[in-house]
């Protein structure tokens, strides 16, 4: 399977350090990780490590819960587009879409995609599948999938459920065939990492990125 290719190789705690930042892309490059995932003002120090490698610089917006004034993500995306993102991982305002604004939600896609999308970068977008019913999962896989994000992303890792198998096929079914899947939040082992990829996963956002390849490589044997 090659899981590495999979990866997002993954660090957002509020405490994150610059050794840990140059460890993380230290490994992603090592292991063929498809992308970092790190907080915004790392963005240009994760671009600096990473030139030449082929592994790609995503970062987050509006994280973790969502809830930022459009204006404000608009801010965080330009900023990001600046440093040198090649990657946006942006929260959806959950409380627009738990108090039923879907026209909020709709207008907030609508103000940052453009920008992000002249510049020729990917956005993913973060709906934290985990606290929300099946009934919203498909109306936001209608929403996103009609605005032609490039990934429609599980969870932030923060919520008290994160990716399932049962969320990335509901993805899989109710999304335009364009839009891709990205699996985070909890993915701590190979077997659930293999699991969600044959559910339908094409990115997985996870800070064990190192012992999910170990442990494929375990069950494989080499």
């Amino acid at each position: 399977m090659d899981i590495a290719k999979y990866i997002d190789h993954t660090i957002l705690k509020p405490t994150t350090l610059i050794s840990d930042v140059e460890k993380v892309c230290n490994e992603a490059k090592e292991y063929g990780f498809a992308a970092v995932c790190i907080p915004p003002p790392f963005v240009k120090k994760a671009k600096e490590l990473l030139a030449g490698s082929g592994v790609k610089t995503a970062t987050v917006i509006g994280f973790p819960f969502g809830y930022s004034a459009i204006e404000a993500k608009l801010a965080e995306v330009v900023l990001a587009l600046v440093d040198g993102a090649d990657e946006l991982d942006i929260v959806i305002n959950l409380i627009a879409l738990k108090n039923d604004d879907w026209q909020y939600l709709a207008n907030e896609i609508n103000h940052l995609m453009p920008v992000i999308k002249e510049k020729g970068k990917v956005i993913k977008i973060i709906i934290e599948s985990g606290i929300l019913t099946d009934e919203e999962i498909i109306k936001c896989c209608e929403l996103y999938g009609a605005a032609g994000i490039d990934y429609l992303k599980t969870s932030t890792g923060y919520a008290e459920k994160g990716a399932s198998v049962h969320a990335v096929e509901l993805f899989k079914k109710h999304l335009p065939q364009q839009v891709q899947i990205k699996a985070s939040g909890g993915i701590r082992d190979y077997a659930f990492a293999k699991e969600l990829v044959e559910a339908g996963a094409t990115r997985l956002g996870c800070s064990a990125g190192v012992a999910i390849v170990k442990g494929e490589r375990g069950a494989e044997g080499y």
